[in-house]
């Protein structure tokens, strides 16, 4: 059965060059981190630095407009910046890319070298579809401080990606919540590359097919559908 997925009125009324493209993946393989991978996050370090040619991540033209987006839904986009503008810097930095393990590493290093945010959901976790929606303020985030599972509650009006038993990723794709994320033991996964203009729909379609690829290059068998980009324009 194909994972539904969703974008509210609301959230294509505040961001209408918004894009995005959805693979859906059974039969994946995922274990720890390794060489193979390591080497696939160096090289996508090496392609943004080319990409951006001196320029700092948030003075890319595609994530100049992310953080027009966070302003708008009332987020601080140069403390909670979205997730590939926080990869990007960590990628320049003597900190490097984080490993995490492989299915994770995949979708990071497109991320990086493409400046497009992605991220990746454990379909066997998620309740009911996804949708995208702009928050009340009362839904639960499930995530962990301190060591211990607490519960947070986004801001009312902040753009989240939600299921039925809650908010599974906050401030649009700023955090991910632990209860859907790939995990080792991952074998159904569903990764989204979201967009806004003046990105070109053909640039995260584009990018797409490479993550796809990579998937069946390390998941051998796999079922893998890449979905036609839905635009909110």
């Amino acid at each position: 059965m194909t994972l539904t997925l969703t974008v509210s009125d609301d959230v294509r009324a505040l961001a209408p060059g918004f894009t995005h493209v959805a693979i859906e993946a059974h039969g994946l393989v995922n274990g720890p981190s390794n060489e193979a991978g390591s080497a696939l996050l160096d090289d996508a370090a090496r392609r943004l630095a080319a990409r951006l040619d001196g320029l700092a991540p948030h003075e890319d033209p595609h994530m100049a407009a992310w953080r027009q987006v966070y302003t708008a839904f009332g987020s601080k986009p140069s403390r909670t910046r979205n997730s590939a503008e926080a990869l990007a810097k960590r990628a320049l930095s003597d900190a490097g890319l984080p490993r995490i393990n492989l299915l994770v590493d995949l979708y990071n290093a497109v991320s990086v070298a493409r400046l497009i945010p992605v991220g990746g959901e454990d379909i066997d976790r998620i309740e009911g579809g996804m949708r995208l929606i702009r928050a009340t303020g009362r839904e639960d985030f499930v995530t962990v401080a301190a060591g211990e599972e607490a519960v947070e509650h986004p801001d009312a009006g902040e753009v989240v990606w939600c299921d039925d038993a809650g908010v599974t990723c906050r401030r649009w794709n700023w955090r991910q919540g632990p209860r859907t994320r790939l995990t080792e033991a991952t074998t159904s996964g569903v990764f989204l590359l979201e967009s806004l203009a003046p990105m070109p729909v053909a640039e995260v379609t584009a990018a797409a097919e490479e993550l796809a690829g990579l998937l069946a290059e390390f998941s051998p068998g796999a079922d893998i559908a890449v979905r036609a980009a839905e635009s909110a324009a």
